[in-house]
């Protein structure tokens, strides 16, 4: 009932403007009609004072004894009716009235204030308000054949009223209001229905409802969200975003590069595809961003973006790639170490003490060797830390990790940071450990390798493992893939994969079946 009452409601509503926008069509229609009938009453009443005054008999017996005088009243008078004017007046110099509808006005004087021009040989028509109402006038002067002027002729002509007017056009305005009232009434129902569906058949109230519930619901979302229409003009910015964006103001409809300069938001609309996981620059700040197209009934009526600040994904990529590596090599620490003191105890208690002594500078000397090495070599404590904590890994694992003595670390691409070089290293020595996992090598050796110049810094891992098929290495980057049987794998390269392009850097990889794989990763600074 309440859809059919909104509606009811549209539709007369409509039609009120409807019917509102043809009655102020009407006036202009009635206005422009008293116009055209005020000139057409002009025109005749000038006609009908030049027919009178270009009379010879009028123009004699003007001037004339009071006998003539009296007949020219007898003359126009016909001529006033064939014209159809309300009056026909002969004036002579003396402003007398010659004739007149009324025959007790002949004789009399006029005392008219806009007359004079008249008996200055002027012809022009008037307007003057009278008893009966308004009055279109035309004064012409009586020339007589020795060209002097003996008097004037008035003419004038009774403008409808309004009520006349309607009065007149009563037959077409009972036919156009029909024809309103019908085609009105049913275009103003078939409008409405139309709306209604464009408003997927909710109420005003439903519809405000859902606009503040939708409002809210992005408000409310951890994510950022921008969503833009086909014209890139902004439909969507939440708190989030305006929080990670710094925008205090409202954007709504506004052009989305006005805001954002630098955003590739409108770029979904020209691919008209999603990209997911993407990382980019933004008002300066790194974020990973998920873009997808809005698409209606199969058209791309706009694109929105969700994305979170790229440092909260980081400090998580740490804590799962670097720190998770750092407590493991604690615990692979631990135990080597516990390996270490039984041996030192066992040869103490063999009594070869000199040996012991000089197992224990040995082990000293080895790990105070690396120690040195990464902290004079990689200027990063992280990018240290992981090679220590991966290479007593290998050894806990049989694996013999090698780092490059030439290794030198100082500086970062830009766009990168530590947290980035983390996962690249972590998870390549990480899969080259993995590529042992059925390989029964008596010498498992990783080798790591990185070179900084002042233009160019390249990491290598390489492995003697089981190497890949070209198949599988066609694929290794994509999201999920992996040539392990188990779950959750085939992300970590695909991280790589993501870093690596937001560096602007080149990944190459060499590998053979069942002889190594060697990754190759080079940055231009």
């Amino acid at each position: 009932m309440n859809r059919f009452s909104m509606q009811t409601k549209m539709t007369a509503l409509i039609f009120f403007i409807i019917v509102f926008a043809l009655f102020l069509a009407g006036l202009v229609v009635i206005k422009e009609f008293v116009e055209s009938k005020e000139e057409d009453l002009r025109q005749r009443a000038l006609v009908t004072s030049r027919t009178v005054a270009e009379m010879t008999e009028v123009s004699e017996k003007i001037t004339g004894d009071e006998q003539k005088r009296q007949k020219i009243n007898t003359i126009v008078d016909p001529i006033r009716i064939i014209h159809g004017a309300d009056y026909v007046v002969v004036l002579d110099m003396e402003k007398i009235r010659l004739s007149h509808p009324v025959n007790a006005m002949i004789g009399t004087k006029s005392h008219g204030e806009d007359e004079g021009q008249a008996f200055a040989e002027h012809t022009y028509t008037d307007k003057a308000k009278g008893e009966s109402g308004t009055v279109v006038r035309s004064l012409v002067p009586i020339i007589n054949h020795h060209h002097e002027q003996v008097g004037v002729v008035i003419s004038g002509y009774l403008l409808p009223t309004f009520s006349e007017i309607i009065q007149s056009l009563k037959k077409e305005i009972f036919i156009i209001s029909l024809l309103i009232l019908l085609f009105g009434g049913w275009g103003a129902w078939v409008l409405a229905s139309h709306i209604k569906k464009q408003m997927f058949e909710l109420e005003p109230d439903e519809i405000a409802r859902l606009f503040v519930e939708r409002t809210e619901t992005f408000n409310a979302m951890h994510e950022a969200v921008i969503a833009i229409d086909k014209d890139e003009y902004i439909t969507i910015f939440n708190d989030k975003a305006k929080t990670i964006m710094n925008i205090h103001d409202d954007v709504i409809g506004k052009l989305i590069y006005d805001v954002i300069p630098d955003t590739r938001l409108p770029e979904i609309l020209q691919l008209n595809q999603p990209v997911y996981n993407k990382e980019l620059q933004v008002r300066n700040l790194t974020i990973l961003s998920n873009r997808v197209p809005i698409k209606v009934k199969g058209e791309t009526v706009g694109a929105v973006a969700i994305f979170q600040d790229r440092t909260e994904v980081k400090k998580l990529a740490e804590e799962l790639t670097g720190v998770k590596a750092f407590v493991s090599a604690l615990r692979v620490q631990s135990h080597e170490y516990m390996n270490k003191l039984h041996t030192i105890a066992g040869l103490i208690q063999l009594g070869n003490n000199e040996k012991a002594l000089e197992y224990v500078f040995d082990v000293s000397e080895q790990q105070e060797e690396l120690t040195n090495f990464l902290h004079k070599n990689i200027k990063n404590e992280s990018i240290s830390g992981l090679l220590i904590s991966k290479v007593s890994r290998g050894k806990e694992l049989g694996i013999t990790l090698t780092i490059d003595k030439h290794s030198y670390l100082e500086t970062f691409p830009q766009h990168l940071d530590h947290h980035d070089f983390v996962i690249i290293i972590g998870n390549l020595i990480e899969n080259a450990f993995d590529s042992y996992a059925n390989s029964f090598h008596d010498e498992k050796e990783v080798y790591v390798s990185i070179e900084q110049t002042e233009d160019v810094l390249s990491i290598l891992v390489e492995d003697n493992g089981c190497g890949m098929a070209k198949e599988e290495a066609k694929h290794i980057f994509e999201e999920g893939f992996s040539t392990k049987a188990k779950e959750n794998r085939g992300i970590g390269l695909y991280l790589i994969h993501q870093i690596v392009q937001k560096g602007d850097g080149d990944i190459a990889i060499e590998t053979e079946y069942g002889r190594g794989t060697a990754f190759t990763i080079t940055f231009v600074l």
